[in-house]
């Protein structure tokens, strides 16, 4: 197939730290890809009582971390649609938008691989595009074969792909910064000044849930 290898990156990014440009930019290297779209998400459904950030502020500060690298770019399709975005209707509308030709590497955590039975239309989503499993720390490997039994084509149209673990997490930095402890070097320069000039992650009681992949 000819065209654009466009890497997708989905997550909350509340907020971006290095440990996601680290992933990115190791993908972009190892798969050839021309462009890593970072991809974040919209609103989840509030469960327990947890909220995110809303998605201005961390589109925000997506663009400051990823301002002076010509090969990464934020795609707001997530966020600009209604509902809950689950990420094979994602790909589907980043497909249509990037043209028929362009061939998309869904970008996830290894950890993930074991619930992706449970998410929205799995076949179809590992039939769009290629799903990408990075390594996380204090993981596992998950074998992609183990899921062709309930995702046929599982172990062709998924692979691994190890790259620098950095042991950073977005709940870690959100504690560091209620507590009043330093995220420089945790996070790019840029995003540090953004969450200090909006006073983010400054309220302790606040916790914020991940939304997963669905």
């Amino acid at each position: 197939m000819s065209g654009r290898k466009i890497g997708l990156y989905g997550g909350t990014f509340d907020p971006i730290h290095f440990g996601h440009l680290v992933v990115a930019e190791n993908c972009w290297a190892q798969l050839g890809l021309d462009e890593v779209l970072f991809v974040p998400a919209g609103a989840p459904p509030h469960k327990g009582g947890k909220v995110i950030s809303n998605a201005a502020d961390r589109i925000a500060m997506l663009e400051r971390a990823v301002a002076d690298n010509d090969h990464f770019a934020v795609s707001r399709v997530d966020v600009d649609r209604p509902g809950v975005s689950y990420s094979v209707d994602t790909v589907r509308l980043l497909q249509v938008e990037l043209g028929p030709d362009t061939q998309l590497f869904f970008i996830i955590g290894g950890d993930s691989l074991g619930d992706l039975p449970r998410w929205r239309d799995p076949s179809q989503l590992i039939e769009l595009c290629q799903v990408v499993a990075v390594n996380r720390p204090g993981y596992p490997a998950f074998s992609p074969e183990r899921l062709e039994p309930v995702i046929p084509g599982a172990g062709e149209r998924i692979r691994h792909l190890t790259v620098p673990a950095l042991n950073i997490a977005a709940s870690e930095i959100r504690r560091r910064v209620a507590a009043g402890q330093p995220i420089r070097y945790m996070v790019p320069d840029a995003v540090v000044r953004y969450i200090e000039e909006r006073g983010l992650y400054r309220n302790a009681v606040l916790e914020i849930s991940p939304r997963p992949h669905v």
